[in-house]
């Protein structure tokens, strides 16, 4: 009895690594921790590098008539306690104190006014010319990630090919860790660049690896496109999370705190990857892939490429611009920088989980053709806003369009390799990644910029058309031409230089026999 009951667990083990649907749950898990991390910092960064840089040079630059503060706004609590007709009080000082600063006759008091800004909401922030500088700044942090992505990603994909998907996985896991601990103690600009920078490593083993998993388990197209809907919902849940839940524990709990929480959530996932995947097994690739740079000679790779890189643009941009914008113009308080994401995310993560299913049904490329259009015209109308409720509808036309093209074009780019090149695809997971990384390295480091030089409004503008533009080159993924279609194009267009073999026909010894004509058919 205690022999069956240790061997319960093995057999478990056993049939979770034979599972297909344990593996898209490891791949999901780690989607969602990876973009949880990417947008949690999102609401945090701004106002944090606002409050330690800007207000804290400011309180220590000024400490001279801040000090006399404390004692005028002890008197009105100690007056209305004693009688007004005690002349012995000496809590009446405070208020000829105000009296003194109406008439302008005290001197320290007047430079106290402006710099209260009684006026103004209380919410709303100062430093014009901080604000727009950290458009800059806080764009390249965001965008490091991305770069050191882009950088990173044809490495993995080679790896990959050599050693398999699981090792790889587990190291992305260890990279995460160390990011997320490291986001959690940094206090100065440069810890959190370099915390971002290493997020970028961990994040290419991770989507490199996962997705190149699920395609090389789910052979099937059909059921590779739920899988990778499904994987995508991961990556659209943490999107989700990412943002409210950064903004609304910075705001009540601390700066710390979020970070903490997601790297428990990291360790859950080592411990499940340990379980499921063995990451200590080298399993190369039975064939060898096509290389990178053949694969990047493919227009219609390129075209879905591309597809990925602008639709993701917009939102990129968004995500440094967009909180500073609200800072500026809608002086909103810090939950609400996060939660502006809120309406995008949960959108993203409906289109993700329906068109999975049914872009296949009405053409993966009208599917990635309408979202890209979406997409512009969800940007484009985001400067229209006037307050947070204002942005409701914009960023969830976004999120879904964004989920209608992530969708579909995943499929297609498994579904490319197998139609054109061989059926391996760390490489092209490895390109899909780098779209996706451009897309995100360019939003952030450009759009900073542009908001500084012509301001938040042109900034949509410009990314709204470049994807309007550029939807209708999704047409040309309708039907792309397989292996033996495209040698008979360049038979064609080439007559005389291309070649064509047969088999060789089986020789026969002399002298025949009177056999050899019926030997001779069964062979053919």
């Amino acid at each position: 009895m205690s022999l069956a009951a240790e061997r319960v667990p093995w057999r478990w083990l056993a049939e979770g690594r034979a599972s297909r649907r344990l593996v898209l749950v490891v791949v999901f898990v780690a989607l969602l921790l990876d973009n949880m991390l990417l947008t949690v910092v999102v609401p945090i960064v701004p106002t944090f590098l606002y409050t330690t840089e800007y207000e804290g040079a400011n309180n220590s630059a000024a400490p001279a008539w801040t000090e006399p503060a404390p004692p005028a706004l002890k008197a009105p609590p100690f007056s209305s306690m004693f009688s007004y007709f005690d002349n012995t009080t000496v809590t009446v000082l405070g208020f000829t104190s105000v009296v003194d600063l109406v008439n302008g006759t005290e001197s320290s008091p007047p430079p106290q006014a402006p710099t209260g800004s009684p006026a103004l909401p209380s919410s709303c922030l100062e430093g014009e010319e901080f604000l727009a500088k950290e458009n800059i700044r806080v764009g390249l942090l965001f965008a490091s990630k991305a770069l050191v992505q882009l950088v990173v990603n044809p490495f993995v994909g080679l790896l990959t090919n050599r050693i398999g998907y699981h090792i790889p996985m587990f190291i992305g896991f260890i990279i995460m860790f160390v990011s997320t601990v490291m986001f959690a103690f940094s206090g100065t600009y440069i810890l959190l660049f370099i915390a971002r920078a290493l997020q970028g490593i961990g994040s290419s083993f991770s989507s490199v690896a996962g997705l190149g998993m699920l395609a090389s388990v789910y052979t099937d197209d059909f059921e590779r496109g739920n899988a990778m809907g499904i994987a995508l919902g991961g990556l659209a849940l943490g999107v989700l999370i990412g943002a409210p839940f950064g903004s609304v524990m910075y705001e009540f709990v601390g700066k710390s705190s979020p970070f903490l929480v997601l790297a428990f959530l990291a360790l859950l996932d080592g411990a499940l990857q340990l379980c499921i995947l063995q990451p200590s097994k080298i399993s190369p690739e039975s064939t060898k892939g096509t290389p990178v740079f053949t694969l990047l000679r493919d227009p219609f790779i390129l075209v879905a490429a591309g597809a990925l890189c602008f639709s993701n643009m917009g939102v990129a941009m968004l995500e440094p611009t967009l909180p500073i914008w609200m800072m500026q113009t809608m002086c909103s308080p810090k939950w609400q920088l996060g939660m502006a994401f809120l309406p995008a995310s949960v959108s993203y993560l409906i289109g993700t989980n329906l068109f999975g299913i049914l872009a296949n049904k009405m053409g993966r490329w009208l599917c990635s053709m309408i979202g890209m259009v979406v997409v512009g015209i969800s940007l484009l109308c985001v400067p229209l806003a006037k307050n947070i409720y204002g942005l409701i509808g914009p960023n969830s036309g976004l999120g879904f369009a964004i989920g209608m093209v992530d969708s579909s074009m995943m499929p297609i780019m498994g579904y490319l390799v197998d139609l054109r090149h061989t059926s391996v695809y760390g490489n092209v997971y490895a390109i899909a990644d780098v779209a996706f990384c451009m897309g995100f390295a360019i939003g952030p480091s450009t759009g900073g910029a542009i908001v500084r030089a012509i301001g938040f409004p042109w900034l949509m503008i410009i990314i709204g058309v470049i994807n309007i533009a550029y939807a209708p080159l999704c047409w040309y993924l309708r039907n792309p031409p397989a292996k033996e279609e495209k040698i008979a194009i360049l038979h064609q267009e080439c007559p005389m230089q291309t070649k064509s073999y047969t088999m060789p026909k089986t020789l026969r010894d002399f002298p025949l026999t009177d056999d050899s004509d019926a030997e001779a058919e069964n062979a053919e």
